[in-house]
């Protein structure tokens, strides 16, 4: 546990230096590379210093680091899916219509925040959400999509909207 008495950034230091390497090592073990651990390293340690949680007050500093570093690997692990799954789409298409490299960077890069954007929401509420904004789908067929009421659909929208303005505020 870090003195109560030591100022934030010294904190924040001592917490990086007794703990980073163990932190990336066990990233290493789950993505199986040093280079996307260390970056995942990095952005824990960010995480931590955006967030309110006082550093000495940390009785499991490690325990604490771990959730954070899980959370992160959680989101590359989806941000490597969407990738995957968006490539796999490019395939598809015929060469004509393949988007350019800068065109695939920026269409992933706001697949990737429309994903954040809509993380969190329960998954019948994010896909009426997609269907109706992707696929411009009305009411009745995404609640024929999903087997549920258009009563229920309009409440699933309500809720991906309220979300939405909330994550934007």
């Amino acid at each position: 546990m870090i003195d109560a008495a030591t100022p934030p950034e010294q904190s924040l230091n001592t917490l990086y230096r007794e703990h980073r390497s163990w932190l990336e090592s066990w990233l290493r073990k789950r993505v199986g590379n040093a280079w996307d651990a260390a970056d995942l390293s990095q952005d824990t340690f960010v995480r931590v210093l955006a967030s309110s949680q006082q550093l000495a007050e940390l009785r499991e500093p490690r325990a604490y680091l771990l959730t954070v570093g899980k959370r992160l690997l959680s989101n590359f692990y989806a941000r490597r899916s969407l990738e995957q799954a968006y490539l796999e789409a490019l395939a598809q298409l015929p060469e004509d219509s393949v988007p350019s490299p800068e065109q695939r960077w920026l269409l992933l890069e706001t697949l990737q925040a429309l994903d954040e954007l809509l993380d969190g929401l329960p998954r019948p509420v994010r896909r009426a959400f997609l269907y109706s904004q992707l696929e411009g789908l009305g009411y009745r067929e995404i609640a024929q999509r999903l087997e549920v009421s258009e009563r229920t659909v309009k409440r699933y929208m309500a809720q991906a909207y309220e979300h939405c303005l909330l994550v934007a505020l």
